[in-house]
């Protein structure tokens, strides 16, 4: 399933001018660990499923979903069955501010577990369903109602994260402030103590607050944030490592490269030696 694999980064072949691939999956063998620049969602249909995504391991059910960010180092084990494996480009919600919002989805893996709630993981795998189709049958506009139904999919988990209450709702507005208020500063000394007095609470209620939102620490989301901006940056070889680590917010280099290396897996070198290796195979 993995064609094309440069150290630990896969480049996603997608098919003509689409960007979006997806496996009715029955391979039984090793997928190695490997990361990509596409959202990579995974729903087993016939026999459990296991995933290992930045070290921690998902043991998936049938019916369970499993999404996994852009960006994370994930190894798939090898496993009779059958399971839909979904491939779509970052991009759209990456570089989409309005989509701000969704992005604090998309820090750290998400497991739905069919047997907690078993409407809610039905509702969402109908959605990933709908996306087959669309995929299989590939009619005009089906990758504009593909990448509808993909942001379905994500609100309705981010809305389900919190459920429905009244107090659940003023969480909910006081988090998006506050990510917002990350979206537009990440490039500074953003502290947990000035963002809990933002919000109004205790700094250890707003980290745990944080989590449950986020579905990750404080420090491990500003970090992926302030990475995904270095990605930008580090395309442009006018601009130096150094340069677009401070650019970002790391007065350190070294611990720019080590933080970069944990996320992606690479140094910021590699990672840009990897970008122009992919674009020359393009041209």
């Amino acid at each position: 399933m993995i064609v094309h694999l440069d150290g630990d980064f896969e480049t996603v072949d997608y098919t003509g001018d689409r960007s979006v691939l997806i496996y009715d999956n029955v391979e039984n063998e090793d997928y190695p660990i490997h990361w990509h620049n596409a959202i990579e969602i995974i729903m087993p249909l016939i026999n459990p499923f296991d995933a290992i995504c930045d070290g921690v391991e998902y043991k998936l059910d049938e019916r369970d979903i499993l999404v996994i960010p852009a960006g994370t180092l994930h190894t798939l084990r090898a496993q009779p069955g059958r399971r839909l494996i979904m491939l779509f480009d970052n991009l759209s919600i990456a570089d989409n501010p309005s989509l701000s919002e969704l992005r604090s989805l998309l820090t750290s893996p998400i497991h739905i577990r069919h047997a907690d709630d078993k409407e809610f993981a039905d509702q969402l795998g109908s959605l990933l369903t709908e996306i087959y189709t669309l995929y299989s049958s590939w009619k005009d506009m089906a990758e504009v109602y593909i990448y509808l139904k993909l942001l379905t999919l994500l609100v309705r988990i981010k809305e389900y994260s919190f459920g429905g209450s009244e107090n659940d709702d003023a969480y909910a507005d006081k988090f998006s402030s506050v990510l917002k208020y990350i979206e537009q500063n990440y490039m500074y000394n953003i502290t947990l103590d000035e963002l809990s007095d933002m919000a109004g609470y205790s700094k250890y209620h707003f980290s745990r607050m944080f989590k449950k939102y986020c579905h990750t620490s404080f420090v491990s989301y500003l970090n992926r944030r302030k990475i995904k901006a270095a990605e930008l940056l580090l395309v442009n070889d006018n601009l130096s490592v150094t340069e677009a680590a401070m650019q970002v917010g790391f007065s350190s280099l070294t611990t720019f490269n080590r933080v970069f290396r944990d996320i992606k897996g690479c140094t910021p070198t590699e990672f840009r030696k990897l970008y122009r290796i992919v674009n020359s195979a393009d041209e």
